[in-house]
């Protein structure tokens, strides 16, 4: 049944994966990319300006700061696909993968300015602040309230459930392997850690991730960038074998250009998840004076995970002397490779540093579910039975052997990204006019602030000046 269940599973990825989304993530990117006219490179330098702003109070609500947004969607991005994901990749698909990585990137960067200013215009004010996400632009905006249904449901199972058992269950591994700590002794100590946090709301959620995700990047850099020092003579020849494998010219482990390529954007798009549809929920929740403004900071966030963070790890493999041919994979090489460039304690700087990284993408993906079940249904205990089965999910990760959860994983994101990216290229008008209404205030001089009717013909908003018009 397990090996049936595991064929039908594998089918569907390569279906999925090697024939849907893959041509429409790049063809995507590419649109917005220059239907935008390269809003990610041409504002750049916005993106450092605008995540230092402080949240707009009206009408008693804040929202989250621009920081905290970032961070929380950064805390779901960088996990065990920053560590482990990247190694893989290099692994199977040789280092020509890590230039795919890139690539996906830096067109992601305009998917995700695109999805993130969505997400602010079409947010709906709550008790705690400010929600939306891809569920809400759904239904808002393209009237079609069983599209937002298949998406909340899709991201409440893979990023509240199958993701969380994932990153608990690297934590565990990593802990077990640098301490020797049982796995149900970590697993225990994941869900009292989760449960304080998550039964705090998006406040407590964004306090805590605002604290840890600059604490865990400074670090991790830091040391990235010794190693790098270290080997500073082999950097122009890693670049070189980067780009040479990623064209299949100069082949490891029988990469070549295609697998390159597959591996190189398959966890590229696990590790910054750009266009998926995860990061608008948590974009949504800031209070900024600009819709554009959070897809700046968005933008900003893919950037971060995957040029900076998987950049670094990616490194740190391929300047290792044996990674070619390491009988290791996935965590276990980057700990070897690390080790060898600092010595021993890098195993246990790596385990901590993922705990840091998977138990921030942990209380990060809850968030994603949360705000789903939230439009799903105003019943309480459905968030209360969410958050319970969060725990359950996070206990069973840390014990269980889940190879089929990966793969279940994959198949969950790939979904989730058709129908996110197929509702952002109907809305793409919308956010183009947010965009060019940005830039028009920002040449006149002003600091943007925006209002739903400077967008023609724009409807369906509960924020930007329309909820005066309610009152």
């Amino acid at each position: 049944m397990e090996q049936a269940l595991e064929g039908i599973i594998s089918w569907t990825n390569a279906i999925l994966w090697d024939y849907v989304l893959i041509y429409l993530l790049v063809g995507v990117g590419l649109y917005f990319t220059f239907r935008s006219k390269f809003v990610q490179f041409r504002l750049f330098g916005n993106m450092f300006r605008v995540i230092t702003e402080q949240s707009v109070e009206k009408d008693g609500r804040k929202g989250t700061k621009a920081f905290q947004a970032f961070s929380i969607t950064v805390a779901s991005r960088v996990g065990t696909a920053n560590l482990a994901g990247v190694a893989i990749a290099v692994a199977v698909g040789g280092p020509g993968a890590v230039f795919w990585m890139w690539l996906i990137a830096l067109l992601g960067m305009a998917s995700a300015f695109i999805e993130s200013t969505l997400a602010q215009v079409y947010k709906v004010p709550d008790k705690e602040g400010f929600r939306g996400g891809p569920a809400y632009y759904m239904e808002r905006a393209l009237g079609q309230r069983w599209m937002g249904i298949l998406f909340s449901i899709l991201i409440t199972v893979s990023f509240g459930f199958i993701f969380n058992a994932v990153q608990a269950n690297t934590i565990s591994a990593a802990m077990d392997q640098a301490f020797q700590i049982n796995e149900v002794w970590t697993g225990i100590g994941l869900v009292v850690l989760t449960g304080l946090i998550i039964f705090g709301g998006i406040q407590r959620i964004a306090t805590i991730a605002g604290i840890i995700v600059p604490i865990m990047a400074i670090i991790y850099i830091l040391v990235g960038l010794y190693v790098v020092i270290i080997n500073i003579t082999e950097v122009p020849h890693v670049f070189m074998t980067i780009i040479r494998n990623a064209f299949g010219i100069e082949e490891f482990f029988g990469g070549g250009m295609g697998a390159a390529m597959m591996h190189g954007i398959r966890r590229g798009l696990f590790s910054n998840e750009a266009g998926m549809g995860s990061a608008p929920n948590a974009a949504a929740t800031a209070g900024v004076s600009h819709p554009a403004k959070q897809g700046l900071v968005q933008s900003l966030a893919v950037f971060f995970d995957t040029l900076v963070i998987c950049s670094i790890t990616a490194f740190i493999v391929i300047l290792y002397d044996n990674f070619a041919t390491a009988s290791e994979d996935g965590i276990q090489l980057t700990q070897i490779a690390l080790s060898a460039h600092v010595g021993e304690w890098g195993s246990i700087f790596l385990a901590i540093t993922l705990f840091l990284f998977a138990f921030s993408s942990v209380i990060g993906n809850y968030y994603y579910g949360e705000t789903n079940i939230s439009y799903l249904s105003a019943n309480k205990l459905w968030l209360q039975a969410y958050r319970v089965f969060v725990l359950a999910m996070v206990l069973f990760g840390s014990l269980a052997s889940i190879q089929i959860v990966w793969d279940m994983a994959d198949t969950f994101m790939a979904m989730m990204a058709v129908v996110n990216l197929t509702a952002i290229l109907l809305l793409s008008k919308v956010a183009m006019d947010v965009l060019q209404d940005y830039v028009k205030q920002k040449k006149a001089g002003k600091d943007p602030v925006f209002h739903y009717k400077n967008v023609k013909n724009l409807k369906n908003v509960s924020w930007w000046g329309a909820e005066d018009e309610q009152k």
